[in-house]
């Protein structure tokens, strides 16, 4: 999907046809999507679905949550997506059951290999097991997964997987603060 060694100052980094993908959702998102009222999450879900997300049942995505590209996206059962949330799904993204992501998370699919001459575009999955909370302002970086039952505390940043199951994860950069009791999904 990524185009390799162009120069990002004068070529695009994607092909026509992803572009063009983006194009046509940057529409549906600004002029169907982001004003759809707040309890209209079936409305949400039919869009995402018809733009290639695979969504389970009770998945309920706010109205101003940002996605890069739905086809990208794989989300689980019982899941709420917050206001202001920024799904940046350059690669694939999996949410798993039961998960919460809190207003103003970011979890980012993309970055640079500062190392190139022309900063080439990366683009490495995200993947949040079941039962996960990111909290409040928490970034999630690229290639990231964060292990069943883990919590994500507000603000906190997170650029190396967290393996450790039910854990509660803090500050910058996210460091373990304490275990928590494992829950069965209802």
């Amino acid at each position: 999907m990524i185009l390799q060694d162009n120069d990002p100052f004068t070529q695009p980094s994607f092909s026509l046809g992803n572009r063009a993908a983006r194009a046509l959702w940057g529409v549906v998102w600004l002029l169907v999507f982001r004003p759809s009222p707040r309890p209209a999450h079936a409305w949400r879900r039919a869009l995402l679905r018809l733009f290639g997300a695979r969504l389970g049942t009770d998945v309920n995505v706010y109205a101003n949550v940002r996605i890069w590209a739905p086809w990208q996206l794989r989300i689980g059962n019982r899941v709420g997506v917050a206001d202001g949330v920024t799904l940046y799904n350059m690669a694939p993204m999996e949410i798993g059951d039961g998960c919460v992501i809190s207003q103003g998370a970011h979890l980012c699919g993309g970055s640079h290999d500062i190392d190139s001459s022309n900063f080439q575009l990366v683009a490495r999955p995200v993947v949040l097991e079941d039962q996960v909370w990111i909290c409040a302002d928490a970034f999630i970086g690229p290639g990231v997964r964060v292990a069943r039952g883990c919590v994500v505390g507000a603000r906190a940043v997170v650029i190396k997987d967290i393996q450790e199951p039910w854990t509660v994860w803090t500050g910058h950069p996210a460091t373990r603060k304490r275990g928590r009791q494992p829950r069965s999904l209802p």
